[in-house]
């Protein structure tokens, strides 16, 4: 409950440490506040804390050297970091550390509860998941069928943990979207069209679940494009274009490092290649792209083509087939391509259909 649930808000700037704290304890959590790192592992060795959100730029100990003096005298308080400017790398670092999320300032505050709750339900999950171990070792010598109980509770634990890895994925696409309010639901949409593909060449799990991944994660890079650049309404110069251009490298890098998504982060790298070596970043042609990727490709062109934008209507499935078929052995592999006109239009639709009910059911969900 969330009225036992200490939290420390560590943070130099008292406007922020105040607002934090009045806006968490009203959602009946008890906060504390510290001004410095110093301070905060004061409290932390006198009370017990289950989570801090923390400041990344401070004075003196920054966020990410007290995130590291966290971790090893309180390696089960989870930690979401604050920065006032996007900086990719410096999360990127955090994250590895042992933070569970970062947040950007300004923030808003029902995005502060929201990653809050999910921090602490990781951090309950994980200590469960230890307890349930604990209780098996114990147990196995004398009671085999408790054993076999237990054991399926933690598959049952497995699968939540990964049905919430999966939700806060798919969160996150749907967030990323949201930035550029032309491709709502785009991101939730490409994978679902890529794995219909994938599935019909005869693709099987677990490969199919690592290239839904990536492909729903293809734009994850533009976390660090600048709005300016990628919700210009005109046309990009050169120089903006070098700068878009970047966001497939950038998405790799986020990715690095997190085990289940290693597939997946090279659909991410590699969405912009085409079949015959004119893409980017690396240039591959042919099979060297990977198949998720090349799978994406096609139907990205059919998702930009079949949904309505504030300047144009979406054009029907017949003029996205015909267009794709038209660059067939260029930017599309043919082999997929093949496949991809195998699927008939009503079976695209429903796609469709399911991912925007879901979309919008999720968007329904934040208020």
């Amino acid at each position: 409950m969330p009225d036992s649930i200490n939290i420390l808000i560590v943070d130099d700037d008292p406007v922020i440490r105040d607002l934090l704290a009045e806006g968490l304890s009203g959602s009946g959590y008890r906060c504390e506040t510290a001004c410095n790192g110093a301070e905060s592992l004061r409290k932390l060795r006198a009370g017990s804390f289950e989570l801090v959100v923390s400041d990344i730029d401070m004075p003196a100990m920054d966020g990410v050297q007290l995130l590291q003096e966290i971790k090893k005298t309180h390696p089960d308080t989870e930690i979401i970091m604050l920065t006032g400017v996007v900086d990719v790398d410096t999360a990127i670092q955090s994250m590895r550390l042992g933070a569970y999320d970062y947040l950007t300032k300004p923030f808003n505050l029902a995005e502060v509860r929201i990653t809050v709750e999910r921090a602490l339900e990781k951090r309950r999950l994980i200590r469960e998941n230890r307890e349930y171990q604990r209780t098996l070792e114990a147990r196995v010598a004398e009671r085999t069928a408790e054993l076999i109980r237990k054991n399926r509770e933690v598959e049952e634990l497995f699968d939540r943990l990964k049905s919430s890895y999966q939700t806060t994925l798919e969160t996150l696409a749907t967030a990323l979207d949201t930035r550029d309010t032309e491709t709502l639901g785009h991101s939730l949409r490409v994978a679902s069209y890529t794995v219909a593909v994938a599935r019909r060449m005869g693709v099987v799990e677990p490969e199919l679940t690592d290239i839904y991944r990536g492909a729903l994660l293809h734009d994850v890079g533009k976390i660090g494009i600048p709005d300016a650049i990628l919700r210009k309404p005109d046309k990009l110069t050169p120089e903006e274009w070098v700068e878009m251009r970047k966001h497939p490298e950038i998405g790799y890098r986020i990715l690095q490092g997190i085990n289940f998504l290693e597939v997946a982060r090279e659909i991410v790298l590699s969405h912009q290649e085409t079949y015959d070596g004119s893409g980017y970043p690396r240039g591959l042609k042919g099979k060297d792209i990977p198949l998720g990727a090349r799978v994406f490709s096609v139907v990205d062109t059919l998702d930009a083509m079949t949904s309505d934008r504030p300047y144009r209507k979406a054009a029907p499935y017949e003029a996205a087939r015909s267009e794709i078929l038209r660059f067939s052995g260029t930017q599309f592999d043919p082999d997929v391509v093949k496949v991809f006109l195998e699927i008939p239009d009503e079976e695209w639709a429903e796609i469709h259909r399911r991912v925007m009910r879901d979309v919008l059911a999720r968007d329904q969900m934040r208020f």
